[in-house]
């Protein structure tokens, strides 16, 4: 992107990310970046993002109105930011209603089919095991539904589900999450290439490096499927 000398770059980071030395690179060539959804956690970046934590606050409280109690959590990969926001939030909302958080019940994936099936695999053996579990995205919760249905497990009624994400392709299955966190994917990007765009009027108008940061958060909310 550099050497096609790009005017600007929008960057959602990947799972695999764990260094960002490429990314103050190009500072250097003041090119400005603009991350959204999946942020870096380095300083000084102008970014969209979703507040994850009211969003999964509102998975468990939603889950504890429906009578659970035992709650399971299947967490993404630990270089993730988003990872850790969601842990953060579900320990929170768990205390704030009362529950003690019980570290058995939490476990992780790498996002892959093979992770996720042994992630609920640990969960389903638990005694007593969990009513009800928050995976990281819809496409986790879809493998871990299809793994506890081979299980035997009804789902939604032994164990119910809820996620992130809030995927259009619920509306065509026959046991999707009863909800999912909304992050508004298209918002993000809208307000992401506008801000890059504001970014790159300011270079033009004013040769020196940018020093004010962008920085726009977004509420997650809760879409109730059933």
């Amino acid at each position: 992107m550099k050497n096609q000398r790009v005017d600007g770059l929008l960057i959602s980071v990947s799972k695999n990310t764990t260094t960002f030395e490429h990314f103050e690179a190009l500072k250097d060539y003041n090119i400005p970046v603009v991350f959204f959804d999946r942020i870096p956690e380095m300083p000084h970046v102008h970014y969209v993002s979703c507040n994850l934590e009211k969003g999964i606050t509102e998975a468990v409280d939603f889950l504890i109105e429906k009578k659970h109690r035992i709650i399971g959590f299947i967490n993404g990969p630990q270089t993730m930011l988003a990872t850790k926001e969601r842990l953060s939030g579900f320990k929170k909302a768990l205390l704030k209603n009362k529950i003690k958080v019980d570290k058995s019940l939490i476990v992780s994936t790498d996002l892959s089919k093979q992770s996720t099936h042994n992630a609920i695999k640990n969960l389903l053996a638990l005694k007593p095991r969990p009513t009800a579990i928050i995976t990281f995205n819809d496409y986790v919760a879809l493998d871990a539904i299809q793994f506890a249905k081979k299980e035997k497990v009804k789902i939604n009624k032994d164990i119910s589900f809820v996620s992130f994400a809030n995927l259009p392709i619920y509306n065509y299955m026959e046991n999707p999450p009863l909800a999912s966190v909304e992050q508004f994917p298209y918002e993000q990007g809208k307000k992401a290439t506008e801000m890059l765009f504001q970014l790159l009027s300011d270079n033009k108008n004013d040769k020196s490096t940018h020093k004010e940061l962008y920085k726009i958060i977004l509420d997650s909310k809760l879409e109730i499927h059933q």
